[in-house]
């Protein structure tokens, strides 16, 4: 195909509501709507409230992203919309507001995987060649990837309980802290004493790129109780210093786990060396400063998306399509929501399999 094609992207995966226009890789619209106000008395999100809110939201969403691009359906190439992985009834709202909106116009519809939309992200900003290393790292993913292809997947390493994001937010739950606990830790860290608590770093006496988080959670914990026990409660002093703990070992971890990424990345003497950083948690300033300074180390180009395009965003799922509707592929209507959907289907599962396949 020689023209740019324009999509219309949809993602639903979470707690986001989100319509965007893509053509080629200009983005003219990208529309989220968050939900942390209907999530934010929980302590973190309900499925089924995310799902109500997204039925209700999508096709306001959609409406807006049209209307900012000023295009139409007829100017339209296609529809593409995440289906899978994430909250399945979240999924579903959008993969049926796809099939709707396909079935009426006759556009092709394309089914994206949500990781490979953030994986491809660096295209998207940056026309990043393949191949390239990707740390994918979020609220509910981390994993290192070797990205040969738009459907080509090489998986490393990654988390074989919690995802990093998964304890930031349950570690600003533990400390008193507003959700989403991303940028709460990391305000609070900043006029915090990181060395009043040092946290441990799982997993970094053992060979390869794998990770662990949930024994960080415990740790919080159980330093929190301590400072209350002696203390009879937590100052404000006392959660920065907490947050600058744990704050600096997912930095230390993150940081030696992608060093040992990177050497394995290099061993193929890629023509072009680049290092790529997307989810929800490459937001994260000291992270962020800590791996660019390591790809300068090692003479990698440090490529890290917009921090609009860092959590989740249907410009992304857009792009995905395209990637996928150049090569020729699309799906019909009987494209199905997935809660699980692995990007590499060949590597072992590392939190373990269910009836409905692996988890990651």
């Amino acid at each position: 195909m020689t023209k740019d094609l324009t999509l219309l992207g949809i993602e639903s995966s979470c707690d986001d509501t989100a319509a965007a226009v893509v053509r080629g890789t200009t983005i003219l619209s990208s529309v989220v709507y968050g939900q942390t106000s209907l999530h934010m008395e929980f302590g973190g999100v309900v499925p089924e409230i995310a799902a109500r809110a997204h039925a209700e939201k999508l096709d306001h969403c959609i409406e807006e992203a049209l209307e900012i691009a000023k295009v139409q359906l007829t100017d339209l190439d296609g529809i593409a919309v995440t289906a899978g992985p994430g909250l399945i009834g979240g999924v579903l709202s959008g993969v049926m507001c796809a099939k709707g909106i396909a079935a009426a116009t006759g556009l092709p519809l394309i089914g994206v995987n949500h990781l490979a939309g953030h994986a491809l992200t660096p295209r998207l900003t940056d026309q990043v060649p393949y191949p390239y290393l990707m740390l994918l790292v979020s609220g509910g993913h981390c994993q290192f990837l070797i990205v040969e292809g738009h459907d080509s997947y090489r998986r490393i390493g990654g988390t074989i309980d919690d995802a990093p994001g998964e304890a930031f937010d349950k570690t600003a739950r533990i400390l008193g802290l507003p959700q989403p606990g991303g940028p709460s830790v990391e305000k609070a860290a900043a006029k915090g004493n990181s060395k009043r608590f040092v946290m441990p770093r799982p997993l970094l006496n053992q060979p390869g790129c794998d990770m662990s988080y949930s024994g960080l959670k415990t740790a919080i914990l159980r330093a929190r109780d301590g400072v209350v026990e002696k203390a009879g409660g937590l100052t404000r002093q006392d959660q920065a210093d907490l947050s600058a703990g744990f704050q600096d070992a997912v930095t230390a971890i993150l940081t030696e786990k992608t060093r040992r990424a990177l050497e394995t990345y290099l061993a193929l003497s890629p023509e072009t060396k680049t290092f790529a950083i997307a989810g929800g948690v490459a937001a994260n300033g000291p992270i962020r400063a800590a791996l660019q300074g390591l790809c300068t180390d090692t003479g990698t180009t440090f490529v890290a998306p917009p921090l609009a395009l860092c959590t989740d965003n249907a410009a992304m799922i857009a792009y995905a399509g395209i990637e996928r509707m150049m090569h020729g592929e699309a799906d019909d209507l009987t494209l199905s929501a997935r809660p699980r959907w692995p990007l590499d289907d060949q590597a072992a599962p590392m939190l373990g399999s269910g009836k409905k396949g692996a988890k990651a």
